[in-house]
């Protein structure tokens, strides 16, 4: 589903972001992405979906390059950051409706969706509302059901349970399970160790931009926990 082949990224000033990063997230896996601020989990993931440029390596979605098909890839990705910039002119329901049409979602389809997902996310009554006037629980939300609108084969989050509330916390995660159940994948970064050694089937920690564990998290925790992996892999610099 997702395949990330020696990707580096060096911005201007010579500063290496990440280096020489490989990683594969396939149909059904929960990947979770750990590291400290800084550590090159938001570039990576800007990468991933078409955000940011980059020279070294490739990164491939259903087989084909971010960098050489994009249209194709982004077809297929939704995209949450860790602070949802929408459109705070529309109203939620205007917002839905516009991200719908971009990914090709009939009518019926669009409709059902918004519902269900408007429901299950206990927002469906301010979706008339202008976006501007929503709390951050509330945008984070309709990003959230953007996101999910056209069942996108790939979804990549930035952070996603920040802002959100305990009940919504935990009908994303069950989204999240439902989406994998029927073949999509999910990426996601995190800070939340709990959540993460919960959640996820895999794991990738990062640090000072580079791969220092990943794979099944079984294999990579041991008899452990994630905290304290976590801490023992990054403790030290370099």
């Amino acid at each position: 589903m997702l395949e990330i082949k020696n990707f580096s990224k060096t911005y201007k000033g010579g500063k290496r972001a990440v280096s020489h990063l490989n990683l594969t997230v396939k149909s059904g896996d929960i990947y979770g992405f750990i590291g400290h601020n800084g550590a090159g989990k938001t570039t990576t993931i800007k990468a991933v979906v078409g955000i940011l440029g980059f020279e070294e390596g490739d990164i491939l979605i259903e087989g084909k390059s971010i960098k050489k098909d994009p249209l194709f890839c982004k077809s297929k990705i939704a995209y949450i950051p860790d602070n949802p910039d929408l459109y705070e002119h529309l109203t939620g329901i205007e917002y839905l409706n516009f991200i719908a049409d971009v990914f090709g979602v009939s009518g019926t389809e669009k409709e059902k969706r918004i519902s269900q997902y408007g429901d299950l996310f206990e927002i469906t009554g301010n979706l008339g509302s202008l976006i501007g006037s929503y709390s951050h629980g509330m945008k984070q939300k309709v990003a959230l059901i953007g996101a999910l609108i056209h069942e996108p084969k790939l979804l990549v989050l930035d952070e996603p349970f920040v802002g959100l509330d305990p009940k919504a916390s935990l009908d994303l995660k069950n989204v999240m399970h439902e989406l994998c159940q029927k073949g999509s994948a999910i990426f996601f970064s995190t800070h939340v160790l709990e959540v993460a050694e919960k959640l996820c089937n895999k794991i990738a920690i990062i640090k000072s931009g580079e791969l220092v564990a990943n794979g099944n998290i079984k294999d990579v925790l041991g008899d452990d926990s994630l905290e304290d992996v976590f801490m023992e892999v990054t403790q030290h610099e370099k």
